[in-house]
């Protein structure tokens, strides 16, 4: 399962609100694809249609779509938004992770 900070929760359903998306029927699709300087990246956006292979759960209020393949990468993760003038975010605080970049937005493992 991919945990969702409090922040992350209320970024997204801001988001998802201002790019036509309902938080109640639409969901977060999250995914890893390989590329970055670490070897895997994260991918985060919405969606409204799920896939085959698509594992689907909800934690704190957002419902969330992985494919298989990468759920294995992701399992207990915690997804975090950091903002303000030092933010990041979207931040992937994955314990799987061996390796990260300096941006965080890669890894491996």
């Amino acid at each position: 399962m991919i945990k969702v900070s409090d922040t992350a929760r209320i970024k997204i359903s801001q988001l998802m609100s201002e790019d036509g998306f309902n938080i109640d029927q639409d969901f977060v699709r999250v995914g890893v694809k390989s590329g970055g300087c670490s070897g895997l990246s994260y991918e985060l956006n919405f969606d409204g249609v799920i896939g085959e292979n698509d594992k689907v759960f909800e934690q704190n209020s957002v419902k969330i779509a992985v494919d298989k393949k990468s759920f294995l990468y992701l399992v207990g993760t915690t997804l975090e938004y950091s903002g303000g003038l030092n933010g990041k975010g979207f931040v992937f605080n994955n314990p799987n992770a061996n390796r990260t970049c300096g941006c965080g937005e890669s890894f491996s493992l």
